[in-house]
Parts: structure tokens; sequence; C-alpha cells
């Protein structure tokens, strides 16, 4: 057991602030062009509305209105396809889990 927690330990980034549900951050994820294999950064802006699991297989679910529709995009926390992860704003919520904010208009959803 040792030793599985110290491959683990290989693997964690480090570098990674500190959020929660209803943070607003920006995820710098790499995005693999074409077939020619070429790589490139792709930010997606948005509300934390959950974090879940622990050790490698830790997740966060990160939400954003894009042209009047909501879109949800779930990222491995210490994932190698994440570059960088910026905290935007920090929120005030009461709840670990913030799945209410899929049904509420943006407005309404103040945090």
């Amino acid at each position: 057991m040792k030793e599985i927690r110290e491959l683990e330990k290989q693997f964690f980034k480090t570098d990674l602030p500190d959020f929660r549900a209803g943070d607003t951050i920006r995820v710098h994820e790499r995005v693999l062009e074409g077939g020619d294999g070429k790589e490139r950064i792709q930010i997606f802006e948005g509300i934390v509305i959950s974090r879940r699991g622990s050790g490698t297989s830790e997740t966060f679910t990160v939400r954003k209105i894009s042209s009047g529709i909501g879109v949800e995009k779930i990222f491995p926390v210490h994932s190698p396809r994440i570059a960088k992860i910026e905290l935007v704003e920090r929120g005030r919520a009461r709840r670990a889990k913030l799945h209410y904010l899929r049904r509420q208009a943006i407005k309404a959803a103040n945090l």
C-alpha cells in the first residue's frame, strides 16, 4: 500500500490553486488539432459546480453559458491534458454541489 501511495504522488499536480464549488475558474486544456498531431491550448472558463473523488481519480465539473446554452465539462484534476488552472473569482456557496444552477437563469445564480 505504501508503494502505491508513492507512485500516486509522482502523478499528482502540485501547482493547483485551492478552488471549490462556487468559484469561477479558467481551465487551460491541451487539445489535439486534426490528424497531424498539432497541439494547442483551449481555455474553458466557468463556475465550478462540483468536485468529487480523491487521489488520482478526483474530478471537478465546470459549467458555463455559451450562446445562451449551458455547457458542462468534467475534468480530472490530475490529467496531463490540463495545462493550467487559474482562479478568476471566489464564490460564496453554502453547498458542496451546485447542481441547482442548471435550472436557474444566470442572473438568479449570483454567487
